[in-house]
C-alpha cells in the first residue's frame, strides 16, 4: 500500500473513531449495558429459585420471558435489542478503532476481549429481536442443536472446541478481573468513597461469579466433544441445574446466583456512572 493510501486509510479510521465517540452511541451503549444488567439480575433470581427447589430457566431466554410479558412487551424487546446492538457497535469500535493506538501486546488482548464481547452483545440483540417478533427461544435447546449439527460436519469438533474454549477463556478473564479488581478504572467516579467500597465488593463477587458460570458453560462444550454426546452441552441453564447433583453443588449454585445479582447491580451502576 502506498503512502497516500496509508494516509487515506488512517484518515478514514480517524473519522470512524470520531463518529464512534458521538454522544448518541454513548447513550445507546449505556442503555444496552443497563439492559444486560437487568438480565443478569433476573438470571440470578431464577437460579436462586432453582436452588431452593423452584422452577425456571436460568438463562437469558428465561430472563427475557419476564421482560417480554405485558402489553408493552414487544416494544420493550425492540428497545432492548437496539440498546444491545449499540453496545455491540461500541465494543467493536473498542476492538478495532481504539485498539490500534495500543502497543502490540495490549492491542491483541483488547481486540480479542472486546471483539468477543461485541459478538456476544450482537447475539443478545438478535435474541431480543426474536422475542419482539413473538418467537420463542430456548437457549439450552439451541446450544444442543448447534453442538449436534457441528458434530455431524468434518471440522465441527474443532468449531465446538473453539467456542467452548472462547467461553471458558472469557470466564477465566472475568474471574481474574474480579480478583485483581481490574474493573476499578471503569468506576473511578466513586474512588475513595464509602459507596466505592460497596461497589468494589459487588464488582469482585459479581465478576468472579459470572466468570465461574461461563467456565462451567465452556467445560460442557468440551465435555460434549470428549463424550461424543451433544446433549451434554446445555448452556448456562443446564450447567447451573446440574450443580445440585454434585457435592456442595447447592451452596455453589446459591453463590453463583447471588454473584450474578451482584454483577447486575454493579453493571447498573456502571451503565450510569462508568467509563464507556
Amino acid at each position: 500500500m502506498s503512502t497516500d493510501e496509508n494516509s487515506l486509510a488512517r484518515q478514514a479510521a480517524d473519522a470512524a473513531e470520531d463518529a464512534s465517540d458521538h454522544k448518541a452511541l454513548d447513550v445507546v451503549a449505556r442503555f444496552g449495558f443497563a439492559v444486560l444488567a437487568v438480565v443478569h439480575i433476573l438470571i440470578g433470581l431464577i437460579a436462586l429459585q432453582i436452588a431452593f427447589g423452584g422452577n425456571g430457566e436460568a438463562e437469558p431466554s428465561g430472563a427475557l420471558e419476564h421482560l417480554a410479558g405485558g402489553t408493552f412487551g414487544p416494544w420493550t424487546m425492540w428497545a432492548c435489542a437496539g440498546g444491545c446492538l449499540g453496545l455491540a457497535a461500541w465494543q467493536f469500535s473498542e476492538a478495532t478503532l481504539r485498539a490500534r493506538h495500543l502497543p502490540t501486546g495490549q492491542q491483541v488482548s483488547k481486540t480479542i476481549s472486546s471483539g468477543s464481547l461485541s459478538i456476544i452483545y450482537g447475539s443478545m440483540a438478535f435474541t431480543f429481536a426474536r422475542f419482539a417478533f413473538g418467537g420463542e427461544v430456548d437457549s439450552s435447546e439451541s446450544t444442543r442443536d448447534f453442538t449436534a449439527s457441528m458434530m455431524e460436519s468434518a471440522f465441527g469438533i474443532f468449531v465446538i472446541l473453539a467456542v467452548g474454549g472462547t467461553v471458558f477463556g472469557i470466564g477465566v478473564y472475568f474471574v481474574f478481573k474480579g480478583i485483581l479488581r481490574k474493573f476499578r478504572p471503569e468506576l473511578a467516579h466513586f474512588e475513595d468513597t464509602r459507596r466505592g467500597a460497596l461497589i468494589d465488593v459487588l464488582g469482585v463477587i459479581g465478576h468472579v461469579a459470572k466468570g465461574l458460570a461461563l467456565v462451567l458453560v465452556g467445560m460442557l462444550f468440551v465435555a460434549a466433544v470428549m463424550t461424543h454426546d451433544p446433549s451434554r452441552s446445555t448452556g448456562l441453564d443446564g450447567s447451573l441445574k446440574a450443580l445440585p447433583e454434585h457435592p456442595f453443588g447447592i451452596p455453589l449454585l446459591i453463590t453463583i446466583a447471588v454473584g450474578l445479582i451482584c454483577y447486575g447491580i454493579f453493571a447498573l451502576v456502571r451503565s450510569r456512572f462508568g467509563r464507556m
